[in-house]
């Protein structure tokens, strides 16, 4: 693990010393589950961003998509 210093509010530093306390966990435990959440949200937030970006991209010939999209996906997949 790498070493960090961060500076809290001290509002900030008691309410997170209870949040650990009350979880049964060390205040840098607490801090690196706040992490991993951010990451996960960003990186969630990047597949969406990704998937939007391809939306209209691509032409299909066919102008009935929206509303006969099952029967085409169950002709091609199923």
């Amino acid at each position: 693990m790498v070493r960090t210093q961060i500076q809290l509010t001290e509002e900030q530093a008691r309410a997170l010393k209870a949040a650990a306390a009350r979880r049964g966990v060390s205040i840098a435990e607490l801090v690196r589950q706040g992490v991993e959440r951010i990451l996960a949200e960003d990186a969630e937030a990047e597949k969406w961003r990704r998937a939007e970006a391809l939306i209209g991209r691509f032409h299909s010939g066919r102008n009935d998509i929206a509303v006969e999209h099952d029967r085409y996906l169950a002709e091609d997949y199923l």
